[in-house]
Order: C-alpha cells, then sequence, then structure tokens
C-alpha cells in the first residue's frame, strides 16, 4: 500500500496469514499427549508401575526408592 488507500497487491500484508506461527499452530511435540496408555518408569532403580490417566508421571513416587517416575516412551 505505496499511497496508503488500501489498493496494495493482493496476497500481503496482515490477514492474510494463517495466524499458525512458527510452529504450525501444534505445540510442543506436534501437539499431542503420549496418550492414556503406557508405564511409568523410575529413573533411579528401574521399576515401573501402569500409567494412571490423569496422573502424571512426573508426579508418581516409585514405591521401591521414592524418586520421582517418568514416562516411559
Amino acid at each position: 500500500m505505496p499511497k496508503g488507500d488500501g489498493t496494495g497487491p493482493r496476497g500481503q500484508g496482515p490477514g492474510t496469514g494463517r495466524g499458525l506461527g512458527r510452529s504450525g499452530g501444534q505445540g510442543q511435540r506436534g501437539g499431542r499427549g503420549a496418550g492414556t496408555g503406557g508405564e511409568c518408569l523410575c529413573p533411579n532403580c528401574g521399576n515401573s508401575v501402569a500409567h494412571q490417566p490423569g496422573t502424571p508421571c512426573y508426579q508418581v513416587t516409585c514405591t521401591k526408592c521414592g524418586a520421582k517416575m517418568i514416562r516411559k516412551q
């Protein structure tokens, strides 16, 4: 819009994008969680327990050594 009258070339300027930003609008890890199944694994002793939906593994403590668990991939 060199003249400032709104007659600039089509497809350029604000309002023409899809609003996705740099990451394609999917968020971290493609926008998906790890799912409901799987296991929580202790990084200290290797103990594993079934993952409980609604409770992240990092909030679960190991029953053998008391360390915080991680999600098994």
